[in-house]
């Protein structure tokens, strides 16, 4: 099955009341083989609960057999899938979960027929249908039921060599494209220059000039801290050493993520392969996030900028 066969069979799965971590898992155990590992877990917070589902896809040379090839994580980041009952259907919030999940349902598939690839990739993201909302400048935003700590901690493991992280990046006037764009690398408190290389594979699979979204320190920071975010895109990076980098499902205009009826398939299929190419390469050592040379040299002269992957410190009153 090509991509977009993937997101449309995973949109109608998730586009229902009752869509769940196990419906999901079992659809995945259907492409993929023994090999691969799915592992759903329900999560509770203070606004509902959650179904994390992580699907790890081994590689010829990955570590999960003891090779050195290096693996990359997937990260679907959303608040929910759908805002019921004060909306009803889908939301365009969903779209990193149909993303992740499509590049996972993709990258199964081509294991079980033997395309393997060289290293590990671990895909994550969470299903819930049920999600609060929230307000924001310009648009509203989902909420999640349980916080960007515990995201974090069910999405994001030590296994990462580096990270994409999908997410609907359509509430702002900061990215005014439609289809998806991509961050320059964040990696332990910096942001690095663009990768060259993720360029590449964003103008072979788009066919156009590859799109790069501006970001400020304070999006990189994690959320809790009182200060306005872009949106989650880059909160992974705050619980990780490993680069990361931000893909967003974008639009020309401002479209909340509480909207229903404005998810693009193409676009989210778009994203999902994006990240199959990157996975290729970057296993593979042909793609890399960032130039270790210059990052190392730019800590030298400046110091660790990791508080910045921390809330901070609040300022004593006067």
């Amino acid at each position: 099955m090509i991509v977009l066969s993937h997101v449309l069979t995973v949109l109608d799965l998730l586009d229902r009341p009752d869509a769940s971590g196990k419906l999901v898992a079992e659809h995945l155990r259907a492409l993929g083989d023994d090999a691969c590992s799915i592992v759903v877990e329900t999560v509770a917070g203070e606004q509902g609960s959650t179904d994390f589902i992580q699907v790890t896809v081994p590689g010829s040379r990955g570590r999960t057999i003891g090779g050195d090839a290096p693996t990359l994580g997937v990260v679907g980041r959303l608040g929910g899938l759908g805002a019921r009952p004060e909306l009803i259907g889908y939301v365009s919030d969903g779209d990193g979960a149909t993303a992740a999940i499509a590049t996972a349902a993709k990258l199964l598939a081509m294991h079980a027929r033997g395309d393997i690839l060289p290293g590990d990739v671990v895909i994550s993201t969470h299903i819930c249908p049920d999600a609060p909302t929230r307000p924001h400048d310009p648009v509203p935003f989902m909420d999640s039921p349980v916080d960007i700590t515990a995201m974090n901690e069910h999405e994001v493991t030590s296994e990462m060599d580096a990270v994409l992280s999908i997410d609907t990046t359509k509430g702002n006037r900061i990215v005014n494209h439609r289809g998806i764009a991509i961050s320059p690398t964040v990696r332990a408190g910096y942001i690095l220059p663009t990768s060259a290389d993720l360029v590449s594979v964003l103008e072979t699979v788009s066919g156009e000039p590859a799109v790069v979204f501006a970001l400020s320190t304070q999006d990189i920071t994690p959320y809790g801290n009182g200060l306005h975010h872009l949106n989650s895109i880059l909160q992974p990076a705050v619980a990780t050493a490993a680069p990361v980098v931000g893909v967003a499902i974008t639009t020309v205009t401002p479209v909340a993520g509480c909207a229903t009826g404005a998810s693009h398939e193409v676009d989210i299929a778009l994203a999902a392969r994006f990240s199959v190419e990157v996975a290729k390469g970057f296993t593979a050592g042909a793609v890399s996030f960032y130039d270790e040379a210059q990052a190392a040299l730019l800590e030298g002269l400046y110091g660790p900028a990791t508080h910045l992957q921390t809330t901070g410190t609040v300022p004593a009153k006067p």
